[in-house]
């Protein structure tokens, strides 16, 4: 009892003082509500699967160094032992010093990192072409939509055909160029139902053994493809690989059939350049991957969408 005479709120009926909260008891507490999320449910636990290296050999070795090193093999073995005609036994210099330097540098995470940013900076560099054809796009084809319906008010014909042969061929620039930006946004289609919920680990696996094993030899191929393709394109004659003489260009070019169409050469050349910045970001995405799988997410992480991504 105080000098008021009132009861001390801290004793009970029966006389016996309410024990106060430990300071672990305190902490729980504070940590259950830290938990919840923002509609009230217990929030999910951070994955720190990606924390710590899944092989010994991954603490100093990139990924892509070992899957450089196989490849090595195969073509020493290759070139000794079988009499083929295959790129495995008919490599070139610049691809064996182009294996070599890959294993040198999956010893240097840093190196790999700065190739890596320098070539997801071109990945974001396309983002702002593309968004700049996205307009560009917009205008052509309100042009000729008006054009379109004021035809009728005028003697001669005021609608433009190039301008048509333009806009189909801002869709291919879009198209072509926005590959690598697609692929560093995480736009891409995935298999969601699947994917989301692994770990960052799983989905680094994933990621890495589908890009170096399938999607890199691929892209490979089709570039060395392309490169024939848009050379003839531009003008360049199949049968003895000469290019035309003088310096307008612009004859020597693809032209359609169809009357006032522009020139497609150029876009068709645009081909073999989507595809080889889409083959760098690939790269790039491998270089990420394999950093997760060693551990060190401070070079690279799991890029994922903002949300699932329904394919129907």
């Amino acid at each position: 009892m105080n000098n008021e005479g009132e009861i001390e709120c801290c004793c009970t009926n029966e006389g016996s003082a309410v024990p106060d909260p430990t300071a672990a008891e305190r902490r729980m507490d504070d940590e259950k509500i830290e938990g919840l999320g923002a509609d009230g449910e217990v929030a999910a636990a951070p994955d720190e699967s990606a924390d710590s290296p899944a092989l010994p050999i991954f603490e100093k070795l990139h990924p892509l160094g070992l899957s450089a090193g196989a490849a090595l093999i195969a073509a020493v073995i290759g070139h000794v032992a079988f009499d083929t005609e295959r790129l495995v036994g008919n490599m070139a210099w610049w691809q064996w010093a182009l294996l070599v330097a890959t294993i040198a540098l999956s010893f240097a995470p840093t190196a790999l990192h700065a190739i890596r940013v320098t070539i997801e900076g071109i990945g974001s560099f396309a983002g702002k072409l593309v968004w700049i054809a996205a307009w560009l796009i917009f205008l052509v084809q309100m042009i000729n939509v008006v054009t379109r319906y004021l035809n009728p008010f005028f003697e001669s014909d005021i609608l433009v055909g190039e301008l048509t042969s333009v806009a189909w061929q801002l869709f291919a620039f879009v198209a072509l160029v926005g590959l690598p930006y697609g692929v560093k946004a995480a736009v891409n289609p995935r298999i969601d139902f699947w994917w989301a919920d692994w770990s960052f680990r799983r989905k680094a696996w994933l990621d890495f053994v589908m890009h170096t094993f399938f999607f890199l030899p691929f892209l490979y191929a089709a570039n060395i493809i392309l490169v024939d393709f848009a050379a003839g394109a531009l003008g360049r004659k199949r049968g003895d690989g000469s290019w035309p003489d003088g310096w307008r260009v612009w004859n020597s070019w693809e032209v359609s059939n169809d009357a006032d169409q522009l020139p497609f050469g150029p876009v068709k050349a645009l081909i073999l350049v989507g595809f080889t910045f889409f083959f760098l970001q690939i790269l790039a995405e491998i270089i990420k991957t394999g950093f997760v799988l060693m551990g060190r997410r401070e070079y690279g992480d799991v890029a994922a969408g903002d949300e699932f991504q329904r394919i129907e």
